[in-house]
Formats: structure tokens, sequence, C-alpha cells
């Protein structure tokens, strides 16, 4: 029997705050600028963040203090213990985006599969959703696991401030609901978590890359996705290569598909397009989907603010323009 397990962690854990800051960031310059070209990292815990990274923007004025501000309201850190580090993108890398070209090297992978509405691998689908449950219950850091054996499952759940025998109680009737038997189950296993988020740990953004794509079970092609503007092809042609994948799962009637594009900075066109469907490689036909970065963003409308929704559980799925 294949065993797989994914790990889906909430939007109070330190990697998924500085993602929600990178992407609330974003959002604030897109808001008045649509062209605005956006690579922003953020670095936080311990009473204090850091924020630095690329922005060129055409629009009204924006202040460290109003970035400061968004840092402020998602990780209540005080403006004072806020270090904003921000300069122009790399005229180097401009020109070759000026020109309709990619904003980075890179390689993108799309899956999808037909394992339940949304077309993504069971362990990771079960992992978000059993978080999202506990979430609503308890909205603190936390992380879930979920081993998957067939219609029997190994649960790990980790809480903030959420007693054991409520998450038992969660896990229990979110899996009866789910239709599968647990086998174990480890609910706070280290004993009672008081200090979490900030508090407890740092975080930096673009860390939790499985998280963010498929879980552990696809390959990732390795470029972080929160903060960036989509001329950054690791971000729109990630969701570019997802809406494909989905695309042809569903065209084929295929059990599942794996999307592979790769790009030259600077340069228009992938340099890899190709999809596995159901274990056979095929050339996608780039007459029926337009792969130029400059094609997928408006295909996909990603000039438009809207990207802190992508920042916590996962950018595949949950209704996105790509999925």
């Amino acid at each position: 029997m294949i065993q797989r397990t994914a790990e889906v962690v909430s939007p109070k854990h330190p990697d998924k705050l500085c993602d929600r800051i990178s992407d609330a960031i974003l959002d604030l310059f897109l808001e008045k600028d649509p062209f605005v070209r956006c690579a922003v990292e953020t670095c936080g815990g311990h009473g204090k963040l850091f924020i630095t990274g690329e922005i060129t923007y055409n629009g009204p004025l924006i202040t460290q203090d109003d970035i400061k501000e968004v840092g402020r309201v998602i990780s209540g850190i005080e403006p004072e213990n806020i270090t904003v580090n921000i300069v122009s993108q790399s005229p180097e890398i401009a020109a070759g985006v000026n020109i309709g070209g990619a904003g980075d090297q890179g390689i993108m992978i799309g899956y999808a599969c037909n394992e339940n509405e949304e077309f993504l691998p069971q362990e990771y689908y079960l992992a978000r959703k059993l978080n999202r449950k506990i979430y609503n219950e308890y909205p603190y850091d936390g992380k879930t696991q979920v081993t998957l054996k067939g219609k029997q499952v190994d649960v790990v759940a980790s809480f903030q401030l959420a007693p054991k025998s409520q998450l038992e109680r969660l896990c229990k009737s979110f899996f009866k609901e789910e239709k599968y038997k647990i086998k174990s189950l480890h609910c706070n296993p280290a004993g009672d978590w008081k200090q979490g988020g900030f508090d407890a740990d740092a975080g930096v953004t673009g860390r939790k890359l499985a998280v963010d794509n498929y879980g552990p079970r696809v390959p990732l092609g390795g470029g972080a996705f929160s903060g960036k503007d989509a001329t950054k092809v690791d971000r729109s042609a990630a969701y570019m290569a997802r809406y494909i994948a989905v695309d042809l799962l569903e065209k084929k009637t295929a059990q599942e598909v794996f999307v592979n594009l790769s790009y030259a900075i600077g340069y228009d066109k992938p340099i890899q397009a190709t999809a596995t469907i159901d274990g056979k490689q095929v050339l996608i036909d780039t007459s029926e989907y337009n792969l130029t970065p400059r094609g997928i963003i408006n295909f996909l409308k990603l000039r438009e603010p809207g990207f802190s929704n992508t920042a916590a559980w996962g950018h595949m799925g949950r209704g996105f323009n790509w999925n």
C-alpha cells in the first residue's frame, strides 16, 4: 500500500505571517499602480520585523509608514520595531521585463489529479481542510499533518491554545465526515502549546513552498510566490501551469497531469512546455495557451490586487482564476 503524507500550517504560523505581509504590501502597490514591479521579502520574530526587496512604482506616494502599517496590522508588531529597506528594481532585470520577457529564469510545475473536487493530492487536501476546520475555532499558530494509508489515516494536529481534548474532538468528527478511519492520532504531542507565532519562532517569506503548492508528492520548481508581482514567472507561470493541468485533466479525462514550464530571464517564450498525462509526456500547444509573461498576466488577470488571499492555505485550488 502506498503511503503519502502532507502538512499544512495556519495563517498565524510565523512563515505564513511573513507571506501574508509580503503579499499585502504587493496589493497595497497594485491598488495604485497595476504595472508595479515588486519583489518584497519579510523576516520577523520576537518583536521585530524586517521588510526588504525591490519595488519600481509609478503612482500616488506610498511611504515607509504605510508599509509599516501593513506589517503592524498583520503581525501586531509596532512600527518602531519594523525596519523597511526597499530599493528600485535592478535596471538589468527591468530591461528584460520591459520588452515582455520573463522577470527571472525558473522552473514551474503545475499539477492536477482526480482525487477530489479541488484536483489536489488527497493527503494535502485533507490536511488543509482539517487545518481550516480547527482554525475556525482556534485562530492561532498551528499545523496539521495527514498520512494517508488507503482509507486509514495517521493524524498529527498541533494548535496553539487548543486543549488536547478539543483537538481530538475536531479531528475525529472531521475524519468521520470524510469517511476515513483514524489509525493513530497525535494532538499537541509535545504538551500544552501556549506560546506561538512570532513570540515563539522567527519566520521568512517563501519558506513553506510545499504548503503553497501541492504538498510533497509533487516536485517543486524552487521559486516562492508571495511578495512578487506577476512579471516574476516563478509566480505567474506556476499559476498558468496549474490552469493547464486542470484543463488537460478535464479534457483528457485523465487521472493525473504534471505540467512543466521553464523560462530564461528576459525571454518571452518558455524553454520547456510539456505535460505528462497519466505518465505520457506531450508538448503543450502554445497556440492554445499563451505562455508569454504578458499573455499569462492578461489571461489570468494578474495585474489586479487580491494576492493577499493566496498567502494562507495554499495557492492552488480554492477558486482562484488558475484553478
